[in-house]
């Protein structure tokens, strides 16, 4: 890569960024409840970190069976699920999610160091609403958050909303 092709990249990663910060972003009513579920402790305390600065109420799991049972007892408003967990992994629990009316129309974001394709694919395939790969953004986040959100601010299942209008 010569100087000039250098220069252009970084003027235009900063034409991206300021587009970016021009945008306004619509977040998520106050007090919208999440649940993540994920076994890094860093990973954990950057979502709780960034979801509660913006007015969010946070809920944390660090394996999937405790995600489950959480998912059932608090009604959170949305799910940031790791697929690779110990024990039961994310697929495993997002199927029980899915097949439990209580927990069934909660949207779910999977995450996942793993970006491969047939990842996404499967977990879009048997209900996640999104995949997001790690390491990710405050922007990442907060872009699938915006996807989610229906007229009231608030997170609602692409599933559902597709099969609505239909």
């Amino acid at each position: 890569m010569n100087t000039l092709d250098m220069l252009r990249g970084i003027f235009r990663a900063a034409r991206l960024e300021r587009d970016r910060r021009e945008r306004p972003r619509t977040n998520a009513r106050k007090g919208t409840r999440v649940l993540v579920v994920d076994d890094s402790p860093t990973i954990v305390a950057m979502l709780r970190k960034l979801l509660q600065q913006n007015g969010f109420i946070t809920f944390e799991a660090g394996d999937a069976e405790q995600g489950v049972v959480l998912a059932r007892t608090e009604r959170p408003d949305l799910i940031f699920l790791d697929i690779v967990l110990p024990g039961m992994n994310g697929f495993a629990a997002l199927r029980m999610l899915r097949h439990d009316p209580r927990t069934a129309d909660i949207p779910i974001i999977m995450i996942s160091g793993n970006a491969q394709a047939t990842e996404q694919f499967y977990a879009q395939r048997i209900g996640a609403d999104d995949f997001m790969k790690k390491p990710f953004t405050r922007e990442d986040v907060f872009a699938r958050i915006e996807r989610l959100l229906d007229a009231d601010l608030a997170p609602r299942r692409h599933a559902a909303a597709l099969h609505a209008a239909s």
